[in-house]
């Protein structure tokens, strides 16, 4: 999008400056312009993400794939990590199943890790299931997740989090979305992986589907880098676990193995 619109601002600054007389003040009239334009469409790309947001209802149902906020939120990420420059290297999307929904489990170390699967599985319909608290402080991204088909956990009532469960699950086998988890629960801070809860693979068990097992790296330094220089993010795609072996194993034996899967390939 950041292309895009670089693009635009070029051609069209190119061509008032044009309009304007050609004269020796061309050359630095074109950059001028450009930029001015580039800025102006990156102001109303933002005011329509703000007035889209306002028109969410966090009460209402979110059972229904968005198109306009899912492709919304894919150009708002797309311009955001090209004009920081976030440049996302990936491994293995080729193992990603395309005929069936699946569950996707990853390491976590940064809130915003779910826009980086967004950004590389762009034609698959992924909703996160995320910590409650986003409902609570972070609510024009709840906003946002809540279109998109994410799910709110609360990790300290377990009434309340069985009902999450069992919700990302129907989305799953009712071909809705896909669904993505993190089993640690929490972000790393220290970048090393957290022991993991279970109860993550009930999602995969109840709907009978795949499990996506990645990694992703790299992602608490953006903020270090910001505006002084760009950031490499490394996200792999490690296994792919079937439905067979969801169904035959426990939700134990299930993160017992995933466990040291991720552990082994965390760069």
């Amino acid at each position: 999008m950041a292309y895009l619109y670089g693009a635009l601002s070029l051609g069209l600054s190119t061509i008032l400056s044009l309009l304007s007389g050609i004269d020796n003040n061309l050359f630095w009239k074109i950059p001028l312009f450009a930029l001015a334009l580039f800025i102006a469409l990156v102001l109303i790309h933002a005011i329509i993400l703000g007035v889209s947001m306002l028109a969410v209802n966090l009460k209402k149902d979110n059972s229904r794939v968005s198109r306009y906020y899912r492709i919304l939120t894919l150009t708002t990420v797309d311009l955001l990590f090209t004009t920081l420059g976030i440049r996302i290297h990936t491994t293995g999307l080729e193992k990603i199943p395309q005929d069936k929904r699946f569950l996707l489990v990853s390491n976590h170390t940064f809130d915003f890790d779910p826009a980086f699967f967004m950004r590389v599985m762009p034609k698959i319909d992924l909703g996160f299931v995320g910590k409650k608290e986003i409902y609570s402080d972070m609510i024009p991204i709840a906003k946002i997740m809540h279109k998109l088909n994410g799910l709110p956990l609360d990790r300290e009532n377990n009434r309340n989090a069985v009902l999450t469960i069992n919700k990302a699950a129907e989305y799953i086998k009712n071909d809705v979305c896909c669904m993505g988890i993190f089993p640690e629960g929490y972000c790393s801070l220290t970048g090393e992986l957290l022991p993991f809860r279970s109860g993550a693979f009930k999602i995969a068990k109840k709907a009978h589907c795949p499990i996506v097992v990645a990694t992703i790296s790299n992602t608490r330094i953006i903020l270090k880098n910001l505006f002084r220089r760009p950031t490499d993010i490394y996200l792999d795609i490690l296994e792919v676990i079937d439905t067979d072996e969801v169904d035959a194993k426990t939700t134990a034996e299930l993160s017992e193995k995933i466990y040291p899967i991720i552990k082994t390939n965390m760069r």
